[in-house]
């Protein structure tokens, strides 16, 4: 189990609980490799989703693909990637159903206030996945305004997709997503396993490792990972999750954080990361006042 504590003066005055799982045992550490509940995998299925774009054979320069597989910032990098997918498949924005919410980034948030702008589905972190949902169904001849609903036949094909490459054997519960569209369950034991996979889809792999910033963007953890390792793919979800992918060692992990808290699950992604030497991301665990004095610090226990 995972245990992350932020503790002062040797009072530990905040907690918070998890699971890591892995695809394959690591010699030298115990995972939560037995922990069996099932989550919804929320957005760590887009890079999963994206493999029936090269069943499809959609064609999509590296960052394209990228986006298609994103939790994106929102920022205007994010915005003319999806206008040019959309452009390229003569995609009306209009049919996008993710929905409408501000940006992600902050930075985004301020210059659109400055700016005047409203926010579009454009801006939704799920419109790369939704755009490359409308290309399946565009290139399938299956109806574009109802490619959100359970019974159509992408969802079926994402369903059976995602289970086959996570070797799910078993119905588990379904829901709807954030974005509107239906999400699959499974123990994250199995979702570490599809990930690795994705090995047999290298172009989304390579896609996203070139193209960091417009798979995530400003303050994603997935973003700084990916950036700051050479071997390591990483995609964050909903609820607390995140998959990371070493494509060196044909091995993935899961984090889980019970309580959904995304700075408890950064720290924790990063110390595990350094110890089971995948990489060496440096990341201050100190906690300061405003001033800047050091009063405590933030542990990770596995």
């Amino acid at each position: 189990m995972i245990k992350i504590e932020y503790v002062r003066d040797g009072l530990v005055e905040e907690f918070h609980e998890g699971y890591w799982v892995t695809a394959k045992p690591i010699k030298g550490f115990n995972p939560d490799n037995n922990h069996n509940m099932p989550y919804f995998l929320r957005s760590c299925a887009k890079p999963l989703q994206a493999s029936l774009l090269i069943d499809n054979q959609i064609d999509l320069e590296p960052e394209e693909l990228a986006f298609c597989c994103a939790s994106h910032a929102g920022e205007d990098c994010h915005i003319k990637v999806a206008q040019k997918i959309l452009k390229k498949f003569r995609i009306k924005e209009e049919f996008l159903k993710c929905g409408i919410h501000a940006p992600l980034s902050k930075s985004m948030q301020n210059k659109m206030i400055i700016r005047g702008d409203n926010p579009t589905p454009l801006h939704n972190n799920c419109s790369g996945k939704h755009i490359g949902f409308l290309a399946i169904c565009q290139k399938n001849g299956w109806d574009m305004a109802t490619y959100d609903e359970p019974e159509h036949p992408l969802q079926a094909a994402v369903k059976e997709k995602i289970y086959s490459l996570c070797g799910v054997n078993e119905e588990y519960p379904m829901t709807t997503d954030g974005c509107g569209v239906p999400i699959v369950s499974m123990p994250l034991k199995n979702l570490a396993q599809g990930y690795v996979r994705l090995l047999e889809y290298p172009k989304i792999l390579t896609s996203i490792k070139a193209n960091p910033y417009i798979f995530g963007g400003e303050g994603r953890t997935d973003t700084e990972i990916i950036a700051k390792t050479e071997n390591l793919i990483a995609k964050v979800g909903a609820g607390g999750l995140c998959v990371v992918l070493n494509v060196q060692e044909c091995n993935a992990f899961v984090v889980k954080i019970n309580d959904a808290s995304t700075e408890a699950r950064r720290f924790a992604l990063f110390e595990i990361i350094n110890r089971l030497g995948w990489g060496e991301i440096k990341y201050d665990n100190r906690i300061k006042t405003i001033s800047g004095k050091v009063v405590g610090q933030i542990s990770v226990s596995i």
